[in-house]
């Protein structure tokens, strides 16, 4: 539960650092000045303000914060893989699916989320810096954690194109090029992984079929012979511990 709550504050400090520097202007130390939303210099005057502008960056921009600058997209799509692979259908149902991707993401990024709270958001809590400074510390544990998992090639794609300046530092690396370059690596990534998952499952496949049209029976779908023993191989062979083993080593690399 505690990490748990690392992770909720996480994601709404991300999402309010972001908001506001990438659409209030403001003069550092000061809070935001938002059209039709009054200010003030005391906290206490402000403090339904601030809890309604959280509520809404948080709604608006967590999703996409989550989906696409954390762990969150590799692991949905293998275990979206292991789920396809074994031919179960809705088993296990999306929600568990999810469930576990979300627990896992906050797992794997424990150490960003106690980075960021410690060089950003207790930081701004306290009143020791503005709003720029804990936006430009809070993004670089991020960008750290993307670029460690970013294909060069990916990246250089994006940069290419809006024909920027080779970096020579995470810090230095623009969002709008990193975010989307550490998504298609992510994919290259999962899919990767997916198609490993796939091969024993559809050897069992290519085995039942063969030998159903050995026998005569081709009226019978092969499916139906082949999930029983796909299950039981996955079961034998303890396939979800190995498939988070997977997950997990592969953010270490």
């Amino acid at each position: 539960m505690k990490k748990l709550k690392w992770f909720l504050l996480f994601t709404v400090a991300i999402a309010v650092i972001i908001t506001f520097g990438a659409t209030v202007s403001a003069a550092p130390g000061d809070l935001p000045n938002i059209p039709g939303i009054p200010t003030s210099d005391s906290p206490e005057d402000v403090s339904n303000t601030i809890t309604i502008l959280l509520l809404i960056t948080l709604l608006s921009i967590a999703p996409a914060i989550v989906i696409l600058m954390t762990s969150f997209t590799r692991i949905v799509v293998v275990l979206g893989f292991v789920r396809t692979a074994l031919a179960t259908q809705q088993m296990p149902p999306n929600q568990v699916l999810i469930g576990l991707a979300l627990f896992m993401t906050l797992f794997v990024m424990s150490p960003t989320i106690s980075a960021i709270n410690q060089t950003a958001l207790q930081p701004y809590m306290n009143g020791e810096i503005n709003q720029q400074e804990a936006m430009d510390k809070a993004v670089i544990p991020m960008k750290d954690f993307m670029a460690k998992h970013t294909r060069p090639k990916d990246l250089l794609l994006f940069l290419n194109y809006s024909n920027a300046e080779k970096p020579t530092s995470n810090a230095d690396i623009p969002l709008t090029a990193l975010v989307p370059a550490f998504a298609i690596s992510e994919l290259k990534s999962a899919f990767t992984m997916g198609f490993m998952i796939f091969i024993p499952f559809l050897v069992i496949d290519m085995v039942v079929a063969s030998v159903l049209m050995a026998m005569g029976m081709m009226m019978l779908p092969p499916v139906m012979i082949s999930l029983p023993f796909k299950i039981l191989l996955f079961v034998l062979v303890d396939g979800w511990h190995l498939v988070v083993k997977s997950l997990l080593l592969s953010f270490n690399t």
